[in-house]
């Protein structure tokens, strides 16, 4: 039997050659973007995808028979979208967790990766978020899923103006069943010493972070990226949290989209 393909939605420019693939984080989907493809499709291809157990690849959780995930099998599967739409190489937008795994398609494929704009980029856990992974590890078999989850999102997005981002990705995160959960969760737990590999080690493709200022857990460790990186910059909203392509999306669409057209 052949690998299942993820789920995944093309927005065509009759008059572009240029692709841009979208990466969501863990418990969301790819309707995380609805307000970047209208932006994104006047100059570029646009390609939609949901992450295997997420939103419409959700049905094909029982064809990934891994009883646990890599960052390497999650990449492998967007790279496998690539191959079955001829896609040679693409610009890559992605938001939260879904900035990890473009990274690692960066460094499993370079010449697949012409850009790469990371939102609400997860680099290192700071001491507030390895508590949460902590106690969450710790109450994964006892607590259910969707508590742990809220919990987190609100954490992670706790003012007024973060409401919309946190009942969104609450909302999406319904839709996995609690083994789906659990395997998201133990990958979440080997982001610091894969993001330690990608810190000591630089890659030459061009590389713009857009972040919230109010993302109080992931902007910091960003900063430090970027001090180190000469082929990263940053860009940073206001008055804006995690999931800044949601909270701030016309900011969020013009940043990133001159700095593809820069690059390319």
């Amino acid at each position: 039997m052949s690998k299942p393909i993820l789920f995944h939605t093309i927005y065509p420019n009759k008059t572009s050659n240029s692709w841009v693939v979208f990466v969501h984080g863990a418990g969301g989907s790819s309707t995380i973007w609805f307000r970047q493809i209208k932006a994104y499709q006047k100059e570029h291809n646009v390609l939609l995808l949901d992450l295997r157990g997420h939103g419409k690849s959700i049905t094909q959780v029982k064809n990934f028979v891994s009883n646990r995930y890599s960052f390497n099998d999650v990449s492998k599967d967007i790279i496998d979208v690539l191959d079955h739409n001829n896609i040679e190489t693409a610009h890559f937008v992605g938001i939260s967790l879904g900035t990890i795994i473009i990274r690692n398609i960066a460094e499993l494929a370079p010449e697949r990766v012409s850009t790469m704009v990371l939102g609400g980029a997860v680099t290192r856990f700071n001491t507030r978020s390895n508590t949460l992974v902590y106690i969450g590890n710790m109450c994964k078999h006892i607590i259910p899923f969707m508590w742990l989850y809220r919990l987190f999102a609100f954490i992670m997005m706790p003012k007024k103006r973060h409401e919309e981002s946190r009942l969104m990705f609450v909302r999406d995160a319904r839709r996995l069943c609690h083994k789906e959960f659990l395997r998201w969760f133990k990958l979440a737990m080997d982001v610091n010493p894969l993001m330690q590999y990608f810190k000591e080690k630089e890659i030459d493709i061009p590389i713009l972070y857009i972040m919230g200022q109010e993302d109080h857990m992931f902007l910091g460790p960003v900063k430090e990226m970027v001090k180190e990186h000469k082929n990263s910059f940053l860009s940073t909203i206001q008055k804006c949290g995690h999931v800044c392509n949601v909270e701030q999306p016309d900011i969020f669409n013009k940043a990133s989209l001159a700095f593809i057209s820069q690059q390319s």
